[in-house]
C-alpha cells in the first residue's frame, strides 16, 4: 500500500469547471485528473454540483492511491476573495534588522487584519517589497543595517462562510481541508505553462515564493524563522 505522504490532492473550484488531481509528489506528475465543465457562470458556488463530482472521483482516486482521502488541497477561484495591501513601518534601534524585527512586523499586520477582518481567513501573505533607507527591494538583503524598515504586504483572504460551506461538503467524505490558495495567485505567479495548476499550486505550498508568509497551525512543530520559508503561526 502506498504512503498517504506520497500523494496531494488538489480540487480545483472555478466559474463554469471543476478539476481534481492525485499528484504524485515523488514523480511530481498527476496519477489521476478528471474535469466537470457546467454552463453558467454564476457567482455563487453550486454545492450539489460539486457533491456530485466529489462523489464521482473520491472512490477512483483512493482506489488508485492504496489509502484513504482524508485531506485535501483546495484552489479557488471566487468574486468574494478579498485582496488588500497593507503598509508598515518600523524604528530599529539596533542597527541591524533582525529575524525579530521583521516577525513583530509581520506578526502585527496578521493580527491587524483578524481584528479587522474577523468573517474572513487569511489564505495568503507576500511581501511585495522591503523599503530601506527609501530604496525599494524585491528581497531582502543580507545583513543591512538602517534604523527604519517599511514593508509593503498583500493580503489574500477567502470569506468564513465560504470555507464553511465548502467543508460542509467535504465532511461527508470524511475530508479535511490541508490548505486554500487563491488560483489567480497561482496562475499569476509561475509561468510556465507546461506546468499545470496542481503542479503550480504545490510549487507555492513548499515555498517556491520566497517572500510568502506560510501561516501554519499552533499545533505545527515550531521551525526557525527564516527555515526553508517565512513561517506565522494563526
Amino acid at each position: 500500500m502506498n504512503k498517504e505522504i506520497d500523494f496531494e490532492i488538489y480540487l480545483i473550484i472555478s466559474y463554469g469547471n471543476f478539476e481534481i488531481f492525485l499528484l504524485d509528489n515523488k514523480n511530481y506528475k498527476n496519477i489521476y485528473q478528471k474535469e466537470f465543465k457546467f454552463r453558467g457562470v454564476s457567482e455563487k458556488l453550486d454545492f450539489n454540483l460539486l457533491n456530485d463530482f466529489l462523489e464521482n472521483n473520491i472512490f477512483k482516486i483512493e482506489k488508485l492511491a492504496g489509502n484513504f482521502v482524508n485531506n485535501i488541497n483546495i484552489v479557488i477561484e471566487n468574486k468574494s476573495i478579498l485582496t488588500s495591501n497593507i503598509g508598515i513601518k518600523k524604528k530599529n534601534y539596533t542597527g541591524e534588522i533582525t529575524d525579530i524585527i521583521l516577525e513583530s512586523m509581520l506578526t502585527d499586520v496578521k493580527d491587524l487584519f483578524k481584528e479587522n477582518y474577523n468573517q474572513y481567513k487569511l489564505i495568503h501573505m507576500i511581501i511585495d517589497k522591503y523599503i530601506i533607507d527609501g530604496v525599494s527591494y524585491s528581497s531582502l538583503q543580507d545583513k543591512i543595517s538602517n534604523d527604519e524598515i517599511c514593508l509593503e504586504i498583500k493580503l489574500i483572504s477567502i470569506p468564513n462562510l465560504l470555507i464553511l460551506e465548502i467543508e460542509n461538503i467535504l465532511k461527508k467524505y470524511q475530508i479535511q481541508v490541508n490548505n486554500y490558495l487563491d488560483k489567480g495567485y497561482v496562475k499569476d505567479f509561475i509561468f510556465d505553462k507546461q506546468l499545470n495548476i496542481s503542479q503550480m499550486a504545490h510549487n507555492l505550498k513548499v515555498g517556491m515564493n520566497k517572500n510568502e508568509i506560510q501561516i501554519i497551525s499552533k499545533s505545527s512543530k515550531k521551525l526557525g524563522f527564516f527555515e526553508k520559508f517565512f513561517q506565522l503561526f494563526s
